[in-house]
């Protein structure tokens, strides 16, 4: 085994979270010495700081397809979606209609919702990880208050098709949430195409800083507050806006935006080249997730007869840094709820890896990394036990 002293760490864990770009770090740190004011002050440091914030939103909400007014900025996409989970279920409880294997920040809010006598409705995914059709034609709507879904799947970069739950929830008028925090700056959203009342973002994400995030919440949509204080965010998201984090988000989000197409081509060549690489030198494999609707960075792979445990810390130990699934959930023994639910056997999601990949990787990285990746492979398939 190479020493990992004398190995350059090869950075696979882009879902997890994303190194900021320079100019954003440029950016955030001119802004907290220049636009320091308060933006709800009434003198001239307060409006620097206020035409800053506004600008940022209008940056925000031009590139997303939103109107300006529906950008509530937060500290992340776990806050947005809570804000907007218990904002909407407040009153009398009804029904959750969502999907197996969302993103912690839903599942923990709807287990709190539960508590308070709301009940769920799960929506049915292929083996590839796609809303059945069938699953929301055959909906029992009458009691349904309330949907939410996750639009790229955080562990298997699974796409949704969002029309047919949207047109739906409209028809009714139910609120629907759309957790959009890995799909934001690596793929076009539309938020008023996708006919949402409500979605979250987090700049991290996408090259951006951590601490802020967005809410985009339909003009005409309203939330019962769940925190008390001042009246940001038009009384919407009490606390004093962190300016410069705001300014550093929008220009991460331009970034992406003015070199959208090329960015994902190279991102999902990256991609593919570990795919193929790894099902070539490091076989058996079985890819978690659809072929063509999913992210362009996201590889969900399982190297069946191995742990996925096992194959994380030896990789660690080759300074290949990656993951088993959300890194929010990290510490948890129970198997990725999203692997389950398209039917994948113990073998499978037991040694299921996510790699994905970044704007900074290289194709001399991604073949250094195959390299790792299956002698990692090769070695814990050697030394397991005969069955």
């Amino acid at each position: 085994m190479t020493s990992s002293n004398s190995l350059t760490e090869i950075y696979l864990d882009n879902n997890a979270t994303t190194r900021p770009l320079p100019e954003v770090i440029e950016s955030v740190a001119a802004h907290l010495g220049e636009s320091f004011g308060n933006p709800g002050s009434r003198h001239a440091a307060g409006r620097k700081a206020r035409v800053v914030l506004e600008d940022a939103r209008e940056t925000i909400a031009g590139i997303l397809g939103a109107d300006p007014g529906e950008v509530v900025f937060t500290s992340g996409g776990t806050e947005s979606t809570n804000l907007a989970l218990f904002g909407f279920a407040a009153g009398e409880p009804g029904v959750i209609l969502t999907t197996a294997g969302e993103h912690p920040a839903t599942t923990e809010s709807i287990a709190a919702l539960k508590r308070r006598g709301w009940t769920t409705r799960v929506l049915g995914v292929d083996q590839d990880g796609r809303l059945e059709p069938d699953a929301i034609r055959d909906v029992p709507w009458d009691d349904c208050r309330l949907a939410t879904v996750i639009l790229a799947h955080n562990e298997t970069g699974v796409l949704q098709d969002l029309e047919p739950l949207s047109g739906a929830c409209r028809e009714r008028g139910i609120p629907l949430h759309v957790d959009a925090v890995q799909a934001v700056g690596k793929i076009p959203v539309d938020f008023h195409q996708l006919g949402a009342a409500s979605l979250a973002l987090g700049a991290h994400k996408f090259h951006g800083p951590r601490g802020i995030g967005a809410l985009l919440l339909r003009d005409g949509c309203r939330l019962a507050p769940f925190e008390y204080g001042g009246h940001q965010e038009a009384g919407r998201r009490p606390g004093t806006e962190v300016v410069a984090l705001a300014a550093g988000m929008a220009r991460a989000l331009e970034s992406w935006n003015a070199d959208r197409d090329a960015r994902t081509e190279r991102i999902a060549a990256l991609r593919d080249r570990l795919q193929h690489g790894l099902e070539q030198h490091a076989g058996p494999t079985l890819v978690n997730g659809h072929a063509d609707h999913r992210l362009p960075n996201t590889l969900n792979i399982a190297f069946p007869g191995l742990d996925g445990e096992a194959i994380l810390v030896a990789l660690d130990l080759e300074q290949v840094a990656c993951s088993l699934g959300s890194t929010c959930s990290s510490g948890s023994a129970e198997p990725a709820p999203a692997l389950v639910a398209m039917g994948r056997t113990e073998e499978i999601y037991k040694a299921s890896v996510r790699f994905s990949v970044g704007l900074e990787n290289t194709e001399a990285e991604i073949d250094d990394a195959v390299e790792r990746i299956a002698g990692v492979v090769r070695r814990l398939r050697e030394s397991a036990p005969a069955a």
